[in-house]
């Protein structure tokens, strides 16, 4: 590959960011598109009624789709850009009028009678997608009247996400402080601090952490009072709905059972056994009783390696290649196109992404680069979101409308083949370790760090129910959800850990944690199929991810993998797995 940018290219979908024309006539047939629905939706249902509905919702998803995306990436390349929040206001308007209008077309197929409904089903265009159809139909029997659930939406966009707004401004406004190599005095925004938190001397490392508690200490009574109201909308309408859990929306969302994610998390808890010994290990490098949680995402001395961008791209394209032509060539286009923004840059948001255009049926990968392997696994798993929607493109709309769990599922088996290529290609001891490292790292972010994160949230939805809950209590429910899913491993937690990460204010998604370790043990089974299998298992990988629209979990293993998700065994095999890799850990560090 030649020289490659670390910027994107979003010209070529919206020329002039922000300020851009082209999207300003975008926005304009989107909203001409929802007054066309709302004529339609207004008429007397009948099977060419809602066919023509269907037609027009789908492109109407679209459209709004590629927007949203568009300005999604605005905001993420620059938190001070004020022209594409507005742009974003203007979208959700448009989404939560065009939400509420679909309350009437639910309306209309909840009403339908079973004769009806199967004669509907029989129309060209309408079969492809009937599971998602099925599961509107289902979910407009669960929900309040369509007038009221579109009032819900039209409220929503000053109230519930505007909180969620208010969050993306107070980490735009908050600034670290921190030497920089030669001494000076930097200000960093919060993605160059986070970057920073995974620094190799400890002493420097420990000073970071500290700033990073610190600042967002500083900003914890407004984290607070968004976290407080973004959970309060919720709780409000779930006891509208009389919908008696929390967690009943994000299954509901994720396709998933309750029977599997409790399956799933006791097979998590039974496995941490495997992890403690490389807990204790990793301790006695670092030259402490015990782990800090600085400590824990840490690479161990001399291991650490600054790999330049081109250098890592084009190793993950390899080791694409050897599991899928298809893969490989598709990441290599992504990176010469420029779909990727990964500068190391002042203004950006932290974090990584990967996000659908899907009118331009193209993808574009957000995260700041800085040589990490970190870093590397973060872009390969970025790559896997993107390969998984590629493959989707030719779908009806409705048909790609793929659930988040398996959405992780896609881009943790893209980080577990450059991790495992990366382990095999290594030479020395150093970078072995440093490897493994990375991948025992991984580990331990979907068996601890997400179940921490799972238990905090619960609880504290559990909390708010009975009122207001105050940033000291949120730093104790952070604490003890820390201790309880860490095994009580480590010394010094991270008790702002709730104010400084962005998953918890996302308005889109309750409960933006399980899906993780979802997909990392789904995707686990997958690989171990894939290794067994060989080459040849390539188009059965892309079979099982044009599915991903179309059927539930469970449907799915048991379609594409012959497995049960709600029985424990699946799980206990896939949490297994890291016990090897402990066991090399403690074989290289002896």
């Amino acid at each position: 590959m030649s020289k490659l940018s670390l910027q994107w290219d979003l010209d070529s979908i919206y020329a002039g960011g922000s300020s851009s024309g082209e999207l300003q006539e975008e926005l304009g047939r989107l909203e001409q598109a929802i007054g066309q629905f709302e004529g339609l939706a207004l008429q007397a249902a009948s099977d060419v009624n809602l066919a023509e509905l269907t037609e027009l919702m789908q492109k109407i998803m679209i459209l709004l789709r590629q927007t949203e995306a568009f300005t999604g990436c605005l905001m993420a390349q620059d938190v001070a850009d004020v022209r594409a929040y507005a742009i974003n206001d203007r979208i959700k308007t448009a989404s939560a009028r065009f939400t509420g209008l679909l309350t009437i077309y639910d309306e209309k197929l909840a009403a339908l009678s079973e004769e009806q409904w199967e004669s509907l089903m029989a129309m060209d265009g309408l079969r492809k997608v009937r599971f998602h159809l099925e599961e509107r139909r289902d979910l407009a029997k669960e929900k309040l009247s369509p007038e009221l659930e579109a009032l819900v939406e039209e409220l929503a966009v000053d109230g519930y996400h505007g909180w969620g707004d208010i969050y993306h401004t107070i980490v735009g406004r908050a600034k670290f402080q921190a030497l920089s190599e030669d001494g000076k005095l930097e200000e960093l925004s919060a993605g160059q601090m986070q970057n920073r938190l995974s620094e190799s001397d400890r002493d420097r490392r420990s000073s970071y952490f500290s700033e990073w508690e610190k600042v967002w200490a500083q900003q914890a009574t407004l984290c607070a009072e968004v976290i407080n109201r973004i959970s309060g909308f919720r709780l409000k309408l779930y006891d509208k709905r009389k919908w008696e859990s929390a967690l009943k929306e994000p299954l509901m969302m994720c396709r998933m059972s309750e029977k599997t994610l409790d399956a799933m998390w006791s097979a998590v808890n039974e496995g941490k056994k495997w992890l403690i010994p490389y807990f204790e290990r990793k301790a006695q490098l670092v030259g402490v009783d015990k782990l800090d949680w600085h400590d824990v995402e840490a690479p161990l001395g001399k291991s650490a390696k600054i790999v330049p961008y081109e250098d890592a791209t084009q190793f993950i394209v390899e080791q694409f290649k050897v599991f899928s032509k298809d893969m490989a060539d598709f990441s290599e286009m992504a990176i010469t196109k420029r779909w990727i923004e990964a500068d190391d840059r002042p203004g950006k948001r932290p974090g990584g992404f990967c996000t659908s255009l899907p009118k331009a049926k193209e993808t574009r990968i957000f995260m700041t680069y800085s040589g990490s392997a970190s870093n590397i696994s973060t872009l390969a798993h970025e790559l896997g979101h993107a390969y998984h929607q590629h493959v989707m493109n030719d779908l009806p709309p409705l048909a790609q409308e793929y659930a988040m769990n398996v959405a992780e599922t896609a881009s943790t088996f893209a980080e577990l083949i450059v991790s495992d290529g990366a382990y095999k290609a290594a030479e020395g001891k150093e970078e072995k370790l440093a490897l493994l490292e990375d991948k025992l790292q991984r580990a331990t972010a979907f068996y601890m760090n997400i179940h921490a994160r799972f238990l905090f949230e619960t609880r504290f939805y559990e909390k708010r129910a009975k009122g207001m809950v105050t940033a000291e209590e949120l730093n104790q429910l952070m604490e003890e959800a820390q201790q309880e899913a860490y095994c009580g491993l480590l010394n010094e937690l991270h008790p702002h850990f709730w104010a400084s990460k962005l998953h918890f204010y996302l308005t889109d998604v309750p409960f933006y944690n399980f899906p993780y370790t979802f997909g990392f043990l789904f995707s686990a089974g997958i690989y171990a199929k894939a290794v067994e299998e060989g080459p040849g298992f390539a188009d059965r990988y892309v079979a099982l991810l044009r599915d991903t629209g179309s059927m539930s979990v469970e449907e799915l293993a048991r379609k594409h993998l012959q497995e049960d998700l709600e029985q424990a065994a699946f799980w206990q095999r896939a949490v297994s797995l890291v016990a090897k890799d402990v066991e090399e850990f403690i074989a290289l560090t002896e």
